[in-house]
């Protein structure tokens, strides 16, 4: 027993991703069980829904990133070394074009696109309208992964490896996609796709936001699903988080936030908490892998 917590605490010491992982799961529970002990049921209940639609939604979008990127890029490539290059320059116009979209205009346009569906009676479940705004998401963050394989495959096209295997005789779509990608840029692709993670929850989080109190009183009643920001945009939550500045003027104030304004402080530190940790993570991997 003494030689496994031995073990797990130099791999804590070594590993940074591994330790920030920990201390967000961590953090996670201590959350979680603060909440249920000290926050009335119908607000624990939609802390505990938002916090579900916003990591599944953020992890539906990374699954979709990588999806969307990966093919993409691997459909560049082949129309750019291929004999039908005539499809080649209005794909890659199409791509040009939704970069230059700035993402939060996207996510405006997939919202509007979205309540569009929902009143003509499309997609009226929760994990639908979920998994619509995470391929969304997913489309305007695949581009990161579409520069990413471009640029393993070029690195690796210049070296003899590449033109070794094309010797004996292998596909060239086998050494991009098993070769190069799945075993000598996995680490990189894993690296990606964490902080397109945490890219996905700051997005969510900011249109959620925007949606709830920038549109319409009619718009807003429209039944999208709740995540941590169209939560935090609630007028419960936002007194709560005016409390804060209360009690940065009383001090004796800061105890009541955690039980009087638990549901707004929940959510703003889950935010936070969250991304602050997928950073340390990422930042981890970078050394733990020397990318």
């Amino acid at each position: 027993m003494t030689a496994v917590m031995t073990d797990i605490s130099r791999i804590l010491q070594q590993r940074k991703d591994i330790r920030w992982l920990s201390f967000w799961f961590l953090g996670m529970i201590v959350v979680w069980i603060w909440d249920a002990l000290f926050l009335d049921p119908l607000s624990y209940e939609l802390v505990q829904a938002a916090i579900f639609n916003t990591f599944f939604g953020a992890g539906a979008a990374v699954a979709a990133a990588l999806g969307l990127g990966w093919g993409g890029a691997l459909l560049l490539y082949f129309l750019e070394n291929g004999k039908k290059r005539f499809f080649y320059l209005p794909i890659l116009f199409m791509v040009n074009l939704i970069r230059s979209v700035p993402q939060i205009i996207g996510l405006l346009i997939g919202y509007i696109i979205l309540s569009f569906w929902m009143d003509y009676g499309v997609l009226q479940s929760a994990a639908g309208q979920t998994l619509w705004m995470a391929c969304v998401i997913g489309l305007l963050c695949s581009l990161e992964i579409m520069d990413l394989i471009a640029e393993r495959i070029a690195y690796y096209k210049k070296s003899d490896y590449f033109h070794a295997m094309q010797c004996c005789g292998m596909k060239e779509s086998r050494i991009i996609n098993v070769e190069i990608l799945w075993k000598s840029s996995s680490a990189h692709l894993v690296h990606k796709s964490v902080s397109l993670f945490g890219d996905s929850i700051f997005l969510q989080c900011s249109i959620g936001f925007i949606i709830s109190i920038g549109l319409s009183n009619e718009v807003s009643l429209t039944n999208f699903p709740v995540t941590l920001g169209s939560l935090l945009a609630k007028l419960d939550s936002k007194q709560d988080i005016l409390a804060v500045g209360s009690a940065l003027l009383d001090p004796s104030y800061i105890s009541h936030l955690f039980f009087q304004h638990l549901q707004g402080v929940s959510v703003a530190a889950l935010i936070v908490f969250t991304l602050l940790c997928v950073y340390h993570i990422a930042d981890g991997l970078i050394h733990s892998y020397d990318l």
